[in-house]
């Protein structure tokens, strides 16, 4: 049997988003943010994805009970960590709700309620001696911001991110070591409303107000990245993508060269920019033939190339197969991000080709590109899940599934990759941001809530608990 050495020290754990497992969003002085007025059920969550002017209203009759509700992390913590610690977990990455500290975005001090939450998780976290990651902004900008401002198409947004990362670093400086500015930041341009926090007004202003926006949180990220290695010294700030290798539909040299223009723009302009420090020459030409015009300050530039990240972290789902000249009947016939079904590949329940060989391509795509650690921070597989007469659930898909994941990191260290850690996504189950369903569950304990609002938030063990707990205990030897 392939035995595989993972360094001393490796990460492993689980990672969440404050927005899909807090609930409580009325409390503790919170206000409301994005993830408060995104409608529950799939059908409604696809439709605003690819939606034009949303208007950022809570409708009740969409069902917006999963994320204010989440699954009580709020108030049930302290049993949620005893049973990451149970499991042997090294680090926990978890998002702060920008709007429990700033319920509006834009107020001079924070809110001290807000910032007790978090010094009480902090602190149960440490006394289990697991490391907390923390990503600063997570899908969860504040309602606001976003209606008041515009969202990330503000430069002003800009000012008011660096205000409220200084209170974060100043706060938690002597208990968070490892942080992420921006989630999956070069998701923006396909989903603005989850990463900009706004819903382009039509389609012809898509590309314009994305990358804008995209621009203003590069800068911001350099100055939460330089405001951090001043007020927490030894800090590791990382810049946080959604990676998919793109492969081409066949040997096809237009479908090879279109395949590699597409990785390009979405796995390659943000990690340039976040870790050379500067614009890649090959979005010129993209920009000039989309009428973009990205305004940009004086001092700007010199920033973002002294602001760049400590490492590389990512989420890795799936990967994507694509051709110049799609017919009509492959168009959507590919994954969540785009392309045409991969006739070699099974899919989830959801329609999420499983690749685990293409997680070995991403590490060793973005190794060999930036010579930065990286850190799998997000990996899993959304099922649904049966609980037997016994109470038992036996998720052997979800067994099955990451261990070819974590194999295949395996093979990526022994290939020269240096890879930080794993967080395994959803670790516990949680609210999906894809589908607004809790229904795509992810974790390794279920939570007894369901679609419908019913349930108890009561929690177990599934079979992937113990299993994962021996790859902890073991190093990543015992797959």
């Amino acid at each position: 049997m392939r035995e595989y050495k993972f360094p001393k020290g490796f990460l492993w754990g689980g990672a969440t988003a404050a927005n899909q497992l807090e609930g409580a969003y009325q409390e503790g002085g919170k206000g409301l943010n994005l993830a408060d007025v995104l409608p529950g059920g799939k059908d409604n969550r696809i439709k605003l994805l690819s939606s034009t002017g949303f208007d950022f209203e809570i409708d009740e009759s969409k069902y917006t009970y999963p994320n204010h509700e989440g699954i009580d992390f709020y108030h049930r913590y302290k049993e949620d960590i005893a049973l990451f610690a149970e499991m042997g977990f090294k680090t926990f990455r978890l998002s702060i709700a920008w709007s429990r500290i700033f319920p509006n975005g834009d107020e001079l001090e924070p809110n001290e309620e807000g910032l007790a939450f978090y010094d009480r998780v902090f602190d149960e976290l440490a006394k289990y001696d697991i490391e907390p990651l923390v990503t600063i902004a997570h899908y969860e900008t504040p309602l606001h911001l976003i209606k008041e401002y515009g969202g990330w198409r503000n430069r002003g947004l800009v000012e008011l991110f660096e205000r409220y990362v200084t209170v974060l670093f100043n706060r938690y400086k002597d208990k968070v070591k490892y942080w992420l500015t921006f989630n999956e930041i070069n998701g923006a341009t396909h989903m603005p409303i989850f990463g900009l926090g706004f819903s382009p007004e039509c389609e012809e202003t898509r590309l314009q107000d994305s990358f804008q926006g995209l621009h203003h949180q590069f800068v911001a990220s350099a100055r939460a990245v330089q405001l951090g290695h001043k007020i927490i010294p030894g800090s590791q700030i990382g810049c946080m993508l959604i990676y998919a290798p793109v492969y081409s539909f066949d040997s096809n040299p237009e479908n090879v060269l279109y395949a590699q223009k597409e990785s390009l723009i979405f796995n390659n302009f943000c990690g340039d920019v976040q870790v050379r420090g500067e614009y890649p020459s090959f979005i010129d030409r993209y920009f000039r033939e989309n009428d973009i015009n990205i305004k940009m300050e004086d001092g700007d530039l010199e920033l973002i190339k002294q602001g760049t990240v400590d490492f590389i972290s990512f989420s890795y789902y799936m990967s994507r197969t694509d051709k110049k000249n799609k017919t009509p009947e492959e168009i959507g016939q590919g994954n969540l991000i785009g392309g045409v079904k991969n006739p070699f590949l099974k899919a989830s329940d959801w329609g999420w080709e499983i690749d685990p060989v293409g997680l070995r391509i991403a590490l060793n795509e973005l190794y060999g590109r930036y010579q930065v650690p990286l850190f799998v921070v997000e990996n899993g597989l959304g099922a649904y899940d049966k609980v037997e007469e016994d109470g038992s659930i036996n998720d052997d898909y979800r067994i099955d599934f990451l261990r070819e994941h974590i194999k295949a990191m395996g093979e990526a260290i022994d290939d020269g990759v240096e890879l930080m850690g794993y967080t395994a996504w959803g670790c516990i189950d949680l609210v999906s941001a894809s589908s607004g369903e809790m229904s795509k569950r992810y974790g390794f304990i279920y939570v007894d809530k369901h679609d419908d609002g019913s349930g108890s938030f009561d929690r177990s063990r599934k079979k992937s608990f113990y299993w994962y707990k021996n790859v902890i205990d073991t190093n990543g030897e015992d797959l």
